[in-house]
């Protein structure tokens, strides 16, 4: 399976990367993923569940596997890509539907960011939603792209900033037009011993739905921690999101695993 294959060669790939560089304190790994645009090759698996979805209360599930891979373009200038490989488990909401298993819709994005940003970090770019989808119920069908912007600051123990997107169709065979916005904050606050506490809600509009399905608004929070297995070093994260704007039939709240390896420089 291609997505297997392309899974196998990050991780080995990024082994070879590791094995050359210095190893980074806790602190400074803990600083590293909470920031989008660190030069730092990392490999998440975030598993998203979702409760309460439908008149029957089920449940979905999203295990993202979202490979972070920067470039250096020059002296001044990184290029960072992330793609971002959805899993789904969704159950059908409507009479005669039965739960669908699968690859979602893929999602690239790429920022050019300066290597000297001063206080503020940013990063400008754009990201492309390809309609990878093993069945009509995860995905849309259709070819989607738009700009994508990052900015962020880390003064002290705190790592604070936003996420910006919106992707519109442009071509493909799904019947219903794209035009999506999604807003991710974060706000990370890092302790001692590699433990931090976070929060990072996806709030996303959906401009082509009605005015009573437009928004999802999540609000909750967690914590995460900057480990080792074996000599490889990870980052640990759970936390909960309530949703208090959801379309219908929407989820109710999330709870969010992640384990994301590091290969640091």
């Amino acid at each position: 399976m291609k997505v297997k294959a392309t899974i196998a060669m990050l991780l080995v790939l990024a082994a070879a990367n590791s094995a050359f560089g210095q190893e980074k304190s806790a602190a400074e790994l803990a600083k590293a993923t909470q920031n989008p645009l660190a030069s730092m090759i990392s490999l998440p698996f975030q598993n998203n569940t979702n409760f309460g979805i439908g008149p029957d209360d089920d449940t979905s599930n999203i295990l993202n596997i979202q490979p972070v891979w920067p470039f250096s373009l020059n002296e001044d200038w990184n290029f960072i890509t992330r793609t971002i490989i959805p899993l789904v488990s969704q159950p059908g909401v409507g009479p005669g539907q039965s739960r669908t298993n699968g690859l979602g819709d893929i999602t690239f994005t790429a920022w050019v960011s300066p290597k000297e940003s001063g206080k503020w970090i940013w990063g400008a770019g754009g990201a492309v939603v390809m309609p990878t989808a093993t069945d009509d119920a995860l995905g849309t069908d259709r070819w989607s792209a738009g700009p994508s912007v990052v900015v962020l600051t880390m003064p002290g123990k705190w790592v604070i900033g936003s996420l910006f997107s919106n992707v519109w169709s442009f071509a493909g065979s799904g019947d219903t037009d794209v035009n999506f916005f999604t807003w991710q904050y974060f706000v990370n606050y890092n302790m001692d011993n590699g433990w931090y506490l976070t929060s990072a809600p996806i709030i996303t509009a959906n401009w082509e739905a009605n005015s009573d399905n437009t928004w999802t608004v999540p609000i909750g929070g967690g914590v995460g921690k900057i480990f080792k297995i074996g000599k490889q070093p990870v980052n640990g994260q759970i936390s909960a999101y309530d949703n208090v704007v959801t379309p219908d039939n929407g989820a109710d709240w999330q709870l969010r695993l992640q384990l994301q390896f590091l290969f640091p420089k």
